[in-house]
């Protein structure tokens, strides 16, 4: 403790010292937690000054002050910034992370209730699209009478539903009115509060431009599902006499983009809230960072990216079967009749081509034709399983092993899980013929698959933005240190 006995020493005789030179020493070059507290520490009892200056705690407090008083400054500075009307430089608040997360899990929600919404038949119950009046749940017999009479209007009525009561209606319309006022609300909840956000400048520039995308993408979405819908209404659409049902391709368009949206959300929020972590510890963030640009990373980093690309693939895929009904075939795995594969004449059949020159003929069979979506689909779950299995493998070996972080290596053991977990859904609602909850538990898989592969490609990477701001924080941070050290060396 030789220090603090100087230190005492020092505080225990100011008589010795002339008057100016205390005036000089105790202007410093910058304002100081540390000053202040050796100020007020003069007015104190000579004893009890040296009491507490001898302690070892009161070294800690001191150090632990002038780390406080960094803290501080960054604080000021983002307060000056915004009452500047200036956007941050990044997006740090907690309330803006935790609403981007709710909105995410609200898009997933949604996209498993439209998965039973398709699986019950109730899409088509609603023939109009009113984005503002729609949203009206029918109030009288009258209303009811009305809606169920342009629904017997429709192709799924005559083909499907000849016998349909009004009681029966009343289920189903109730399905998809549910669906799209949740739709709705997802738009109210998400646009308002980001209109709120950007003018209370509490996000950065980069999260304002995602944020009006994803608004722009929520209405886009509304569109399509109508634009989907809309497919199922008329005749043409489909073929003459075969089951009324919304085009496949619009079915899958009007799924991808709910998953763009739920993505789009998820890693935005992942994004906040990580941001807000690491510049709360600006050195122990760029430890972290340090681990994360091992090149033994560099391949696995890569492998996740093109995982979750084959995930995304085949969710897809999935909705390109249900929009065919493609379950409701083959209901064995992993056979498909007499072998691994149907017959070659069934998987390209002539029936699906529209030109004399067959020139179309493998990609509509890919698209159209329910026995060979099937198999596609069926292929593309098998590689994506095989895939996080040898991702898993691979993590687990010699400098990967050493180098990975360890929440990316929770991130590959859930991911793995999550996978053996889908793979058993998918087998249990082929098996079962596609009952409903195994079907929408499926769908809950695809999306939780899809959830894990991008929670661990986040944890793999930082944006180069963030790394050169915390290396200034940390500069900062040094130099804030030194100027209170030398500011404490000039009061004594």
């Amino acid at each position: 403790m030789p220090v603090s006995r100087r230190l005492a020493t020092r505080l225990a005789a100011p008589s010795s010292i002339c008057r100016q030179c205390l005036q000089r020493a105790s202007v410093p070059a910058g304002p100081s937690r540390v000053l202040d507290a050796v100020r007020q520490s003069r007015a104190i009892p000579v004893q009890q000054q040296v009491r507490l200056q001898t302690t070892a705690s009161t070294i800690t407090e001191q150090i632990k002050a002038a780390s406080e008083g960094s803290s501080k400054a960054y604080a000021e500075a983002f307060e000056d910034a915004t009452s500047k009307k200036k956007m941050p430089e990044f997006t740090t608040s907690k309330a803006v992370g935790l609403w981007l997360l709710g909105s995410a899990v609200s898009v997933f929600g949604i996209v498993v209730f439209g998965g039973l919404t398709r699986l019950t038949e109730s899409g088509l119950s609603i023939t109009e699209w009113r984005p503002v009046t729609g949203s009206r749940f029918p109030a009288n017999e009258e209303v009811w009478q009305s809606e169920f009479d342009k629904y017997r209007a429709s192709p799924e009525f005559h083909l499907l539903n000849p016998h349909m009561t009004l009681e029966e209606f009343k289920k189903i319309y109730f399905m998809e009115w549910f669906h799209r006022i949740w739709g709705r609300v997802i738009g109210v909840t998400f646009v308002l509060p980001a209109i709120y956000f950007v003018a209370r400048r509490r996000v950065s520039l980069p999260m304002a431009l995602n944020i009006g995308g994803i608004s722009a993408l929520i209405g886009f979405q509304g569109i399509i599902g109508w634009w989907m819908v809309k497919s199922g209404l008329k005749d043409d659409l489909f073929a003459p006499g075969s089951h009324p049902r919304v085009s496949q391709y619009r079915l899958t368009t009007h799924l991808a983009t709910a998953i763009l949206c739920y993505s789009w959300m998820l890693v935005s929020a992942l994004t906040v809230l990580r941001t807000r972590r690491l510049l709360a510890d600006p050195a122990g963030a760029l430890k972290m960072v340090s681990t994360l640009k091992n090149p033994a990373l560099t391949t696995l980093r890569r492998s996740v990216a093109g995982l979750t690309i084959l995930v995304f693939t085949t969710a897809l895929s999935g909705a390109l079967v249900a929009g065919l009904d493609a379950g409701l075939i083959y209901n064995e795995f992993p056979m498909m009749g007499l072998g691994l594969t149907p017959p070659a004449a069934e998987l390209w059949d002539d029936h699906y081509s529209r030109k004399t020159d067959r020139s179309d003929l493998w990609w509509r069979n890919m698209l159209e034709n329910p026995s060979t979506v099937q198999l596609d689909h069926r292929i593309l779950a098998t590689t994506t399983f095989f895939s996080v299995l040898s991702l898993f493998l691979y993590a687990r070996r010699g400098q990967v092993a050493a180098a990975i972080p360890r929440n990316a290596k929770k991130g590959v053991n859930g991911l793995l899980h999550l996978t053996l977990v889908q793979v058993a859904l998918g087998i249990s609602t082929l098996i079962y013929m596609v009952p409903l909850s195994l079907a929408a538990l499926h769908q809950a898989g695809a999306l939780a698959v899809l959830t894990g592969s991008l929670v661990l490609g986040h944890r793999l990477r930082i944006p180069k933005h963030l790394l050169a701001t915390l290396n200034r924080r940390v500069q900062i941070a040094a130099k804030s240190s030194g100027a209170s050290t030398t500011a404490k060396k000039a009061a004594h």
